[in-house]
């Protein structure tokens, strides 16, 4: 179950998030009421710089003349990003997959610490984890996407829910579907989130690291986990992150 749903925000099926109108740029809907103290600590501030995107303009060519489709957006859900594609009769949804693997991982340790003999019922290998976490999020249909924006999230992730991860993602994508993913060429230093800003432009937004960074990828690694697509396209750039396209 993601973020925006243990707070009781958005609407959908399932564990979807499902927007037809924009929410504000922050990524979180407002609460009305709200107030800030006077001299209230302040939350650092977000840097910002933009990149032209290869990737982007790739996958925007293979969708284009689509019409009406979907896409599965598995970042936060910033308002560009969504108000671009809903702008173009796209059905998004929103799952932000590396913040709800943080809080499964919170509570699963807190379910361990109140009660030890949990242990005993658990497959705690990295693999039944894995399993676990993935049995309560994406439930959407096979099938239901002709778009995943991925971004760079494998780097963050166990290699082992990585690997589950994409075997569940090509289940949603349909055929001639694509997945946008990126990789960094080595252990990124900050961690960074991605909006659209325009067709051929991606903002980069720095912010608090939700998980470490887990991995690099090599190019053999990268063919094995997506090898049952049929078609990948690279693009390497200056900042080294490569973005990726898998048409399957």
């Amino acid at each position: 179950m993601n973020f925006l749903h243990k707070l009781g925000i958005g609407a959908g099926v399932g564990t979807n998030r499902q927007f037809s109108r924009p929410i504000p740029s922050n990524g979180h809907p407002h609460h009305g009421g709200a107030s800030v103290a006077i001299g209230a600590p302040r939350m650092p501030e977000r840097t910002e710089s933009s990149r032209v995107s290869n990737g982007l303009k790739e996958l925007l060519w293979n969708l284009d003349g689509l019409g009406r489709g979907t896409l599965l957006d598995l970042g936060p859900a910033w308002q560009t990003t969504l108000s671009f594609f809903i702008e173009r009769g796209f059905r998004v949804s929103s799952d932000d997959i590396l913040r709800s693997w943080k809080m499964f991982l919170d509570e699963e340790e807190s379910r361990l610490r109140e009660n030890d003999s949990v242990r005993d019922t658990l497959d705690l290998t990295p693999r039944g984890r894995a399993l676990r976490f993935l049995q309560g999020n994406l439930e959407y249909s096979k099938g239901s996407f002709d778009a995943i924006l991925l971004w760079d999230l494998l780097d963050y992730l166990e290699p082992n829910l990585g690997k589950e991860l994409v075997a569940q993602l090509t289940e949603l994508v349909r055929g001639g579907g694509v997945v946008f993913a990126m990789f960094h060429s080595k252990k990124p230093e900050t961690f960074q989130r991605y909006r659209i800003a325009d067709s051929s432009t991606l903002q980069v937004v720095s912010a608090p690291v939700i998980c470490p960074a887990q991995k690099v990828y090599q190019n053999r690694e990268i063919q094995d986990l997506f090898s049952r697509y049929r078609t990948m396209k690279s693009f390497v750039g200056r900042d080294q992150l490569r973005e990726t396209l898998f048409i399957k």
